[in-house]
């Protein structure tokens, strides 16, 4: 067909995405934004209490958030609403100088947000191991599960029936459809049940009151000084790391969940951008939310930017204009979700006696010492850093054995050459000193690198030493073997990180 040809009906077609001309993908998006939207109002209204701040407050967070990253996000499908982890940074600093601190706080941590983003913080993520990924997994579905434990005690004796009776709906419900997502059928049918029968059980209204209106914008409620500048600075710079990682560890899951790429640096300076946009808005700020996100990506099946958006403007559609049916939602449904959640979120696979058998001691002990450390502080980012710290000291501990000196005298005792293998690099280079024969060597020495790598400064430093402790016996040494970027920085270095030369 020549160019032409082409009607400007089939060019808007050729521009639109594959999905919004699939009916079915439109519709499993629509629910899955919906069941999210209603998982994500009790969670809000907790993350508001925690940052000390009115119920609204985390609702309106978690409607810009997410509207705003379905549109500048780098991940499709991801949730980002108020979460516990910038709940908690930021509480003290509501605590001691109130509210409008707590919102200045919000808008510096979007502005450091992009800063970093741009900067390329993403490219970080490639030093993060997979067993320390399976550790933050792991750790998050036990925090999800703890997080429902308070919702099932001191509670009336139907709570309990409630939550079996919605995990058993979610468990069996897909073998006969899964046109509708069965989270939502659970949340359906349990509170018709309760409404219906008149049964007293805790619910989505006792959490808290719902918004009636739209947030408005506004600036934040501070004097615009230096001295306002230094006090939200460090929070706004925690709550901006805290939130960057747990975005970045989740978009990276997402990945492996979908079997698809998304674009963290675009994500990094989007969840910069949403929390800008929130705290303009009044909200309290948030990053991205794993277990609504395992609602919408895992659950739900949803994969677009669709259900996202959506997640975030049912959110207060269902606020404002359902506020009294929502309500009525009793606790129980959504504990019935978040637990199906949590289970389906740990990685059961990294805990079977096979693979354990299998999994080298140290990698065993990453993954261990990330879920302690994560459930421990209930702090995500604090688990990663850890674990990541953890797996590079096993990492240099073990690269740093492969490194050995053997010793070859020559015929008539004239030289000795000495045959260096493996990476030299600050671990390992410490041990090189101590592995030649100073005194009982003869005049000329040999050192053989063709089968090395020298990485760092510490690697030339001890070069250098032995040579030193050659000359003060009036001994020769000569290096050979270099590969080039070993040579470059060997001359680069040699002579200089001694104050005796």
């Amino acid at each position: 067909m020549s160019s032409a040809a082409v009607t400007p009906s089939a060019r808007l077609r050729g521009l639109k995405p594959d999905w919004l001309n699939n009916p079915k993908v439109w519709r499993t998006e629509i629910l899955a934004g919906l069941v999210v939207a209603l998982a994500l109002i009790p969670e809000a209204i907790s993350f508001s209490i925690i940052a000390g701040v009115d119920p609204a407050i985390g609702l309106f967070a978690s409607f810009t958030m997410a509207v705003v990253i379905s549109i500048v996000g780098g991940r499709r499908a991801m949730i980002s609403a108020a979460t516990g982890a910038v709940a908690l940074v930021i509480a003290p600093l509501n605590r001691e100088y109130g509210f409008g601190h707590l919102v200045a706080a919000v808008i510096l941590a979007g502005v450091f947000q992009v800063i970093l983003g741009a900067a390329g913080v993403a490219k970080l993520m490639r030093f993060i191991p997979r067993s320390v990924m399976v550790g933050f997994v792991n750790a998050l579905a036990i925090l999800i599960f703890m997080a429902q434990v308070p919702e099932m005690r001191d509670v009336p004796w139907p709570v309990y029936p409630l939550i079996i009776g919605g995990l058993a709906l979610m468990v069996f419900f897909p073998k006969i459809t899964t046109v509708i997502p069965a989270p939502l059928v659970s949340i359906v049918i349990l509170t018709t049940i309760t409404v219906a029968a008149g049964i007293a059980v805790p619910t989505v209204g006792d959490k808290g009151a719902l918004p009636s209106s739209l947030p408005v914008p506004g600036l934040p409620d501070v004097p615009f000084t230096l001295d306002t500048l230094t006090t939200i600075a460090p929070y706004a710079f925690a709550m901006a790391l805290v939130g960057l990682m747990e975005s970045l560890m989740t978009a990276k899951l997402v990945d492996d969940i979908t079997d698809t790429h998304s674009n963290k640096t675009r994500e990094s300076i989007g969840q910069g951008i949403a929390n800008i946009v929130t705290g303009f808005f009044g909200g309290m700020g948030g990053c991205a939310m794993i277990g609504q996100t395992m609602i919408n990506v895992k659950v739900s099946g949803a994969r677009t930017r669709l259900s996202t958006f959506l997640a975030g403007a049912l959110l207060m559609v269902l606020c404002i204009a359902f506020g009294p049916v929502v309500s009525d939602i009793p606790m129980a449904a959504l504990v019935a979700v978040m637990v199906m959640v949590s289970f389906a979120t740990f990685d059961w696979h990294s805990i079977a006696p096979k693979t354990l058998r299998r999994m080298p001691a140290g990698e065993i002990g990453v993954m261990v010492l990330t879920v302690a450390a994560v459930v421990a502080t209930h702090n995500l980012a604090i688990g990663v850093v850890v674990g990541s710290v953890t797996a590079m000291v096993i990492f240099a501990k073990r690269v740093a054995h492969l490194a050995e000196v053997t010793r070859l005298v020559a015929p008539g005792g004239t030289s000795v050459l000495y045959t260096v293998t493996g990476e030299l690099f600050f671990a390992s280079s410490n041990d090189l000193v101590g592995q030649f024969d100073y005194a009982a060597d003869a005049d000329k020495v040999i050192v053989d690198l063709s089968a090395a790598h020298i990485w760092d400064a510490s690697s030339v430093a001890a070069l250098d030493a032995i040579e030193t402790k050659y000359r003060q016996r009036g001994k020769t040494v000569e290096i050979i073997g270099l590969n080039d970027p070993s040579a470059d920085l060997h001359g680069k270095l040699t002579g200089e990180l001694s104050g005796s030369h």
